[in-house]
């Protein structure tokens, strides 16, 4: 199970200082290794993460298996959005909350992104988890996008 750590009340000037943030974060928190930070960077310099949705934007930074010590999600809501490189194009867009996965499992890995694009295509999940107080975050997204109630379970 990742551990979900959130943080809101925050700016970034851009994208790089962002991913900064992240891999000195993630490294204080013990879920990384010393690698990740510049993994991280170089990561999003080659295949960017922005992705443009109906409403909002987000940006799922994320760095190879062998950089994680053990699983994580940080969710950032900066105070004003941050410009990062889409993931599809050339352009800049304005990213209003970072989703960044520290994942120990390639396989998971990739399940975890087409869950979180999947679930991200319902404007309403994106609102939901840009309004929901800080506090309560951690557990909405679990709730929405780790753990959505499936018909599946009901056997």
């Amino acid at each position: 199970m990742s551990h979900i750590f959130v943080r809101t009340g925050i700016e970034f000037e851009n994208c790089q200082q962002a991913l900064a943030h992240i891999g000195e974060a993630m490294l204080d928190k013990g879920v990384v290794h010393p690698t990740y930070p510049a993994a991280l960077l170089e990561r999003e310099m080659n295949y960017p993460t922005g992705i443009a949705l109906e409403r909002h934007a987000v940006a799922i930074p994320h760095c190879e298996a062998v950089h994680a010590k053990r699983p994580a999600i940080y969710l950032i809501r900066p105070d004003k959005p941050v410009n990062f490189q889409q993931a599809d194009d050339d352009g800049d867009i304005a990213v209003s909350l970072i989703i960044a996965l520290i994942v120990e499992n390639p396989a998971a890995q990739m399940k975890l992104l087409r869950r979180l694009f999947s679930e991200l295509q319902n404007p309403e999940t994106l609102d939901v988890l840009l309004t929901t107080p800080a506090e309560r975050l951690a557990d909405r997204f679990r709730t929405t996008i780790l753990e959505p109630a499936s018909c599946a379970q009901a056997s």
